[in-house]
């Protein structure tokens, strides 16, 4: 028997159409939130999306400029990374038709007998290879076969000199006077010139490291020398170097045209910047940061009157008095050079006025001096191009 009590005919009719509009009800405000809920979600993934496709377009433009160095785009070549293994340098150069090996008129080093050996050993046969007989004291037939062996002598033992500092008293006024020693000599003991020169050339001019350039020493002069006296070695070159160096910078700063450049290098156990100046006979470099209190460090460019050939690197702007020119080879897309001075935003040479006009070629600017206006965008400037012609060029 049911718990709920038998509602009439006509009541039960009535409560059941309430319940189900009652439940129509609920399932349109399910079906409406529902609804609201699909889209929601929707316009959540369409905005995840379209950020994840702005993340990937990032990373793909970042993975393309982390791909650029000197060897692929205009950057110039101070820019690239030390620690990132560079790739093959895709030479230029055609073949020149030469052999390989020594080419012709080129200084010989051809190994040749010595007409005054100094030890001659006679290596003739002791017994007849016939019958055995004694052939001691028998005379030599014919002209001997002479074969001569070149062979490194033993490193002599150290050439040991001492100096005795006397002192003497003078008879007449009783003044003790004492001795001088050579100049240089100041130590108890201490190794010679040479022993300082050989050492040097191993590690400055072969670049051995301090331990194998002593063991080197060793064994080729008979002096033994220790790590610490070879490390030291770069200090002491350096310091009696530097009147040289202060005539190479002098004459640098007089030479009319010279290149500049900077290149990241490990020193003191950090980073720094190796900048040089040269032309094609002197060369200067110092160490440091890579701002322009850094290039004026070398005591070259501050002032220089003369050309400057370098890269767009604006460091160099601050040297007004220069007349600046760009180094061609610093750029990758052919006929186009990017200045960074003021005013000037790129440059196309096109071939100047030689017979084969048109031809984009590399060129390099001389019509302007740092911020002093000449070059301004849509002027012309003087280049100079690859091809070697002479023209005025667009600045672009």
């Amino acid at each position: 028997m049911p718990d709920t009590p038998h509602a009439p005919a006509s009541d039960e009719v009535a409560w059941l159409r309430a319940r189900v509009a009652e439940l129509e009800e609920l399932n349109a405000r399910l079906r409406e939130a529902a609804a609201a809920r699909d889209e929601l979600a929707a316009a959540q993934l369409a905005a995840r999306d379209a950020q994840i496709a702005a993340l990937a377009a990032q990373v793909e433009e970042l993975r393309r400029r982390l791909d650029k160095d000197s060897s692929t785009s205009s950057k110039p070549p101070s820019s690239d990374s030390p620690y990132k293994k560079k790739p093959r340098d895709r030479s230029l150069r055609g073949r020149s038709g030469r052999r390989p090996g020594k080419q012709p008129g080129a200084q010989s080093s051809t190994l040749r007998q010595s007409p005054h050996p100094g030890d001659t050993v006679l290596c003739g046969p002791a017994a007849c290879g016939c019958c055995g007989h004694d052939l001691t004291g028998e005379p030599v037939l014919g002209t001997v076969q002479k074969r001569q062996v070149f062979e490194a002598s033993p490193p002599p033992p150290p050439a040991v000199t001492g100096y005795q500092v006397a002192a003497r008293q003078c008879p007449e006024c009783g003044e003790i006077s004492v001795g001088l020693a050579p100049a240089g000599v100041t130590g108890r003991v201490q190794y010679g010139p040479g022993v300082h020169a050989k050492a040097a050339l191993a590690v400055c001019a072969h670049y051995l490291p301090v331990a194998r350039a002593a063991k080197l020493v060793a064994a080729l002069t008979g002096v033994n020398v220790s790590a610490g006296f070879v490390a030291g070695i770069r200090g002491k070159a350096a310091r009696l170097l530097a009147p040289f160096m202060d005539r190479v910078r002098e004459l640098l700063h007089a030479a009319p045209v010279l290149y500049a450049g900077e290149t990241p290098a490990r020193a003191a156990g950090t980073l720094h910047y190796v900048h040089v100046a040269c032309t094609g006979f002197l060369t200067a470099m110092h160490t440091g940061g890579r701002t322009s209190e850094a290039i004026d460090a070398g005591g070259i460019l501050p002032g220089y009157p003369g050309t400057i050939v370098r890269d767009g690197y604006k460091g160099y702007e601050h040297l007004t008095g220069a007349l600046h020119a760009w180094c061609g080879a610093q750029y990758a897309e052919p006929g186009i050079m990017r200045n960074g001075a003021a005013g000037v935003a790129r440059v196309a040479c096109r071939g100047g006025a030689r017979a084969d006009a048109g031809a984009e070629r590399f060129c390099i600017i001389t019509g302007f001096r740092g911020r002093r206006g000449r070059g301004q965008a849509g002027g012309t400037v003087r280049a100079l191009c690859s091809a070697g012609s002479s023209a005025r060029v667009p600045v672009l």
